[in-house]
């Protein structure tokens, strides 16, 4: 296989940024596309400054970056880019926000991989459309990789994502689906380049100052390997021949339940107390506690209510690549690692 000329869009993001680095290491001419933040972090904290594109293609092995907007026509990317062409999209930029209104998530997750598929189009490329294991909805039980019909969504987020996939598949490029579950630091040694999402939420719990969760038995989160990820659509990307018109599922397959993530024995942590949601009330809630439940608990209640068991078979059947081991051991590399870096501050009065 020779190198590829891919276009990263959301280059700057948390699986962009190690993304761009990985496709150029393995020789292939990289392009980031960024909206406003250019501070791109790799996985192990290192921050890389690549130069400016210039016209023409990326060369092989090199990773350059671009100024442009998914939400306009053609990225907001003039015709002296587009005349020497692309192989390959991966469209990465989203509005993961759970908090963001529905005309934002419109714009951004659905019209914005819109104009990414129109775009594909138009170049000739293919396209890796990274979307979210959790387009499930609120299902439990065996999740296949196949297309999304009749769920219910938790959140604006997961319905935007499931309409940005309809929409990628009817823009007319090739089509490759990833979906990444809960991306979460490397498999190795738990190191991530930023803390997002899922660590505030664990922030506020193992600081105490969310006391009480309201949590189904036998729910489940899938925290996966951010290495996984990449590596999955590395894989992806480098056999997009065979991988267009499938999902992949890029996930643990290894859940991990939500006792298992909150209850844990890690020193100067508290732990919260769990109770059946039919049990929760809000109003007996301390008043700061109940402010953080309207602001940031119950925007994640829904995963601690529902137990996803995503069939994860393309990606090895496609390249023989599995997900690492994530037990007890790697939840205690990902607290570690999150500790050393300053993100997670024990108690020492619990030590």
């Amino acid at each position: 296989m020779g190198a590829l000329r891919v276009l990263v869009t959301g280059a700057a993001g948390l699986v962009g940024s190690e993304l761009c680095g990985a496709l150029a290491e393995r020789g292939h001419g990289v392009v980031g596309l960024v909206h406003r933040n250019r501070g791109f972090v790799r996985t192990d904290g290192s921050m890389p400054e690549p130069a400016r594109a210039g016209g023409g293609s990326p060369p092989p092995g090199t990773f350059t970056w671009l100024q442009g907007d998914v939400r306009v026509p053609d990225l907001g990317l003039d015709d002296g880019f587009l005349r020497d062409g692309l192989d390959l999209i991966v469209h990465c930029a989203a509005l993961t926000d759970f908090a963001a209104s529905e005309a934002q998530y419109r714009s951004v997750n659905v019209e914005g991989t819109a104009n990414v598929a129109a775009f594909a189009k138009r170049v000739g490329a293919g396209l890796v459309h990274v979307s979210t294991a959790y387009v499930c909805g609120e299902r439990s039980g065996p999740v296949p990789e196949t297309w999304t019909e009749g769920a219910a969504f938790a959140n604006g987020y997961e319905a935007s994502k499931d309409a940005g996939e309809r929409v990628a598949r009817a823009g007319g490029a090739p089509v490759a689906t990833v979906r990444p579950s809960i991306v979460v630091g490397r498999a190795e040694d738990g190191a991530l380049g930023r803390f997002e999402n899922i660590y505030a939420f664990l922030k506020l719990i193992g600081s105490g100052r969310i006391g009480t969760l309201p949590a189904t038995s036998g729910a489940s989160v899938d925290l996966v390997p951010v290495d996984h990820v990449v590596g999955g659509i590395v894989d992806v990307a480098e056999r997009f021949e065979d991988a267009a018109g499938r999902v992949f599922h890029l996930v643990s397959g290894e859940p991990t339940t939500v006792v298992d993530l909150v209850a844990h024995d890690y020193p100067g942590f508290r732990v919260p107390r769990l109770v059946a949601p039919e049990r929760f009330d809000v109003e007996a809630l301390p008043p700061m506690e109940a402010y953080l439940y309207a602001g940031v608990t119950a925007r994640f209640e829904s995963y601690l209510r529902r137990d996803p068991r995503f069939v994860a078979e393309n990606l090895a059947r496609l390249s023989g690549r599995t997900c690492p081991p994530t037990g007890p051991g790697f939840l205690r590399r990902l607290v570690a690692y999150a500790v050393r870096a300053g993100y997670l501050v024990p108690d020492p009065e619990l030590i």
